[in-house]
């Protein structure tokens, strides 16, 4: 079964914890590991990754950089670490690569002009102040707390997705479209050049899952699934739904509202199905005894 996993922001730094090398380094090993479980299945994965905190940190140290140039950087970073711990985790045999994957957006998109992607860490709503007048930056509140906000434009056409069928032609297991990919444009010459955002992850990664015909995409992040009336005392885990039956609920824009809408697009576009759920459970929502579960069929 060929499948496209998201790793989620919180599968590479724990949700609360600063950003170290070691704590990160820790964390991919910890999804190295589950990863490991699909491989040893036989399975052919393709996997994606955030880098909302790694960005955000890193802009925080000079500002000589834009995002484009920033996520490449990460994506280099990130992408080494978790080759290194899923050669430890899985076969030493094993062929990896981790490919800086270029990702066309709509220069009109109108997610340029109203920025709401969250990156970086948290502070307060006086320290948010101070950022946003030294340094241009736009903020938003992200529950009790303040964070940068970026556009976060819809992903159009991956750049490098011949390379990557290549690389799986060759049983090469890759690693791209870190971060949502490296958001470029296409200039009135046909030429191509990195703009100032970030593109949702889960949406890239959607894309990808569609371009690559995956049987399957998995979501991983530090949650069950998606819950129906979550925060109330009903709540509860939806297990499987179809695209249609979502369609009816909202679901938070800054968490799992890309990830069910990314997985309802997938689920549309062929006969393979999205699953949303623990990082820990990735073999588990593949057979689909646990998570949230979306397809075309109940």
């Amino acid at each position: 079964m060929r499948i496209v996993v998201a790793l989620g922001g919180n599968a590479l730094s724990k949700r609360g914890e600063t950003l170290t090398a070691a704590g990160q380094r820790n964390s991919i090993r910890t999804a190295a590991q589950s990863l490991a479980r699909l491989l040893e299945a036989g399975h052919e994965v393709v996997i994606t990754h955030g880098n909302g905190p790694q960005v955000g940190y890193l802009a925080l140290q000079g500002g000589v950089f834009p995002l484009d140039v920033l996520g490449a950087e990460t994506d280099g970073m990130i992408g080494y670490v978790l080759q290194q711990e899923l050669d430890n985790a899985y076969a030493p045999d094993a062929k990896y690569a981790t490919l800086l994957t270029q990702i066309e957006v709509d220069p009109n998109d109108p997610a340029f002009q109203a920025p709401t992607k969250f990156i970086g860490p948290i502070y307060s709503e006086q320290d948010a102040a101070k950022l946003s007048a030294e340094r241009g930056w736009t903020i938003g509140q992200d529950g009790a707390h303040f964070r940068r906000t970026v556009p976060s434009p819809r992903p159009k056409r991956i750049l490098e997705l011949d390379v990557i069928e290549l690389l799986l032609a060759q049983n090469v297991i890759v690693i791209c479209a870190g971060g949502g990919g490296i958001p470029v444009v296409q200039k009135a010459d046909g030429t191509m050049i990195g703009v100032e955002a970030v593109i949702d992850k889960d949406h890239a990664s959607g894309l990808l899952a569609r371009a690559l015909k995956a049987d399957a995409f998995l979501m991983l992040t530090d949650v069950e699934g998606v819950f129906q009336d979550w925060g109330t005392a009903d709540q509860k885990v939806i297990r499987h739904a179809t695209p249609d039956a979502l369609s009816h609920t909202d679901f938070p824009a800054g968490s799992m509202g890309p990830k069910v809408d990314a997985a309802c697009d997938f689920a549309r576009a062929g006969g393979g199905f999205a699953a949303i759920g623990r990082l820990d459970d990735c073999c588990a929502l593949v057979a689909g005894t646990t998570g949230t579960r979306i397809s075309l069929t109940e």
